[in-house]
């Protein structure tokens, strides 16, 4: 019988199997991040086609190697006003229930590899304010990063919420 290997010398111990990773952008002088499993891919930002009757925060579609991908502007989903888009803005593409979206931000700043205890709950607040989104907060450093749950950010963009009524 094999004995049990010392786990020391690997960096690794129980807490490994508790961590996850999040990619950390940049929106304005914020840091926020994602679950790295739901992205597929970051790009530099390239111009989209306009699409009638969208909501402000929907910038238009692109063409990723022939799927058409909707693009969204969190600035202006977080109603901080629209992005003037520059060659320096990044889009990075996630995969939501099934669907491909486009995540405009100022900059990707890192992967964390975070264990999941320390996440930190979004705390309760006076104010009435729409925070469905907010996944958790993450301390790093001196600073914080706001988790975002991606599902709840684009809950209301489903195919069946797409479609005009007839």
């Amino acid at each position: 019988m094999a004995e049990p290997q010392d786990l020391s010398s690997t960096g690794l111990d129980a807490t490994t199997a508790q961590t996850r990773q999040f990619v950390s952008f940049r929106v304005g002088d914020d840091e926020f991040a994602i679950d790295i499993m739901a992205v597929r891919e970051i790009k530099g930002w390239t111009e989209t086609t306009v699409l009638p009757n969208q909501q402000d925060y929907m910038l238009g579609v692109l063409n990723l190697r022939g799927t058409i991908v909707p693009i969204f502007d969190l600035r202006c989903r977080f109603r901080l006003g629209l992005t003037t888009t520059t060659s320096s803005h990044v889009v990075i593409i996630v995969a939501i229930g099934g669907r491909l979206l486009g995540l405009l931000v100022d900059a990707v700043s890192d992967i964390l590899t975070i264990n999941v205890a320390d996440i930190r709950p979004v705390p309760d607040v006076d104010q009435p304010i729409d925070n469905a989104f907010l996944a958790g907060i993450i301390p790093v450093g001196d600073s914080m990063v706001v988790l975002l749950s991606l599902e709840n950010l684009f809950a209301n963009h489903g195919p069946a919420n797409d479609a005009v009524a007839a």
